[in-house]
């Protein structure tokens, strides 16, 4: 658990979700909303991805 908490990868993904949580409170509400949300979420995705490869390739190379 430890991985995720302190990831800079995955920190500076959900801090880069507070401009899209401040975007959707006081911005208008339209198709560029939708977009904001699926390119934030897609980058936590990708985030949790490469922190679960990076320790996949750390484990084989202890084995």
């Amino acid at each position: 658990m430890r991985k995720f908490i302190l990831n800079t990868t995955l920190l500076s993904a959900l801090f880069g979700g507070w401009g899209t949580v401040q975007a959707t409170r006081k911005g208008p509400r339209d198709w560029r909303l939708i977009l904001m949300w699926v390119s934030w979420g897609l980058t936590v995705a990708i985030a949790v991805g490469t922190i679960i490869k990076d320790a996949e390739d750390q484990n084989e190379l202890e084995n």
